[in-house]
């Protein structure tokens, strides 16, 4: 996440925020200490990072709530559509991690609940990791509810890989496990539900991306909501120009086209500076193709080394003799998770995961 985002995130949780929660919650509890409350959430408040204020907001209920587990929960699920911001619900969740894991049932039953208010996909991942059949068994009842955020969490809860989280190893190793859950979800008419899944299966493919493929192969392409799925999930090995995965979208052959005109303009920049990319693609096939078309920026390492990125740039239905105008333009600037460094940045343009033309630019800092 670019640093300026996670710093106006982290912004959802704070001072006004806390009060609020506070006032909300003793309006639920009469025994809760809201004024210790608030002391305890907002302690060197300004040095915590979001999660870290998610956290301090649960251990902060943990310490002013007067009852037992399950009386707290009860709170919890009274106070959740009391909440006005969604992520900051993400603490009531939060809380039945940290203090649930002895009263499974119960928290599974809060967590169905309180992720159709702020999601649950972190705070069930200890569950997982600690009994992964029988959270699974859970959640694969999850997969099947009629409200799209509990769907939803049953997907996105049991990502291999889920950002923001720690890995599940087992899941990495072998996600067998998993396959019900994502049968279930195939085509589900939430896109909200369909991002999580195509997510799910992209995480796979980085360890599993013949049983990614083995499954979509069997899955039902007819249907939009499924077809939608698997191009998502494979991106990542699209990118990579995966003949098995170009092949579920349709552009698995040969590419039969001419590039002309490849260019980037202009050839020499500054940091900060933009670049524009055009070329034309010419069909030599009397067949209809399907393409999908990238272009690789071959970025300099402060080692002086290449380091190959591939960006998106258009699918398309090329007709025998068509011609496509192809542009693209990019803004080369440092982020948190990438430094430029100067020197010549060689860029492919990629059709169906063939390179058929190159060009570059000069960059100075």
């Amino acid at each position: 996440m670019p640093e300026e985002n996670s710093l106006l995130l982290k912004e959802i949780i704070n001072r006004d925020r806390l009060a609020h929660i506070a006032q909300e919650t003793a309006a639920i509890s009469s025994g809760f200490d809201a004024a210790r409350f608030k002391a305890l959430a907002m302690e060197n408040l300004d040095g915590l990072a979001i999660m870290q204020r998610i956290r301090r907001v649960a251990t902060s209920l943990h310490l002013t709530l007067p009852g037992s587990y399950a009386d707290n929960v009860d709170v919890l699920c009274a106070l959740a559509p009391r909440i006005n911001h969604s992520f900051a619900s993400i603490a009531l969740a939060e809380y039945v991690a940290l203090y649930g894991q002895d009263h499974f049932d119960l928290s599974m039953k809060a967590l169905r609940f309180l992720t159709r208010f702020g999601s649950a996909e972190f705070a069930v991942r200890p569950f997982l990791a600690r009994d992964l059949e029988r959270t699974l068994t859970v959640m694969e009842g999850w997969a099947r509810d009629e409200n799209e955020h509990v769907r939803r969490l049953a997907s996105e809860g049991s990502r291999p890989r889920l950002p923001w989280s720690f890995q599940l190893k087992e899941l990495v190793v072998d996600p067998q496990p998993v396959a019900c859950i994502l049968e279930a979800l195939k085509s589900d008419p939430s896109l909200y539900v369909r991002k999580s899944v195509a997510n799910h299966l992209n995480d796979i493919t980085k360890n599993h991306p013949g049983w990614v493929l083995e499954r979509l192969a069997q899955w039902p392409m007819d249907n939009p909501h499924t077809k939608w799925i698997a191009r998502h999930a494979l991106r990542t090995l699209i990118k990579k120009g995966d003949r098995g995965a170009l092949a579920v979208i349709g552009a698995g052959g040969r590419t039969q086209v001419r590039i002309a005109n490849f260019a980037i303009v202009p050839s020499g920049i500054t940091l900060g500076e933009r670049i524009a990319l055009n070329a034309s693609i010419i069909s030599t096939s009397d067949q209809p193709q399907r393409l999908v078309v990238d272009y690789a920026i071959h970025y300099v390492k402060k080692s002086g080394m290449p380091s190959r990125k591939v960006f998106k740039l258009k699918e398309m239905d090329l007709t025998p003799a068509d011609t496509r105008e192809l542009s693209a333009s990019q803004l080369i600037r440092d982020f948190t998770t990438r430094k430029h460094y100067a020197g010549h940045h060689r860029v492919e343009l990629v059709v169906n995961g063939e390179v058929l033309a190159e060009s570059g630019f000069e960059l100075t800092i």
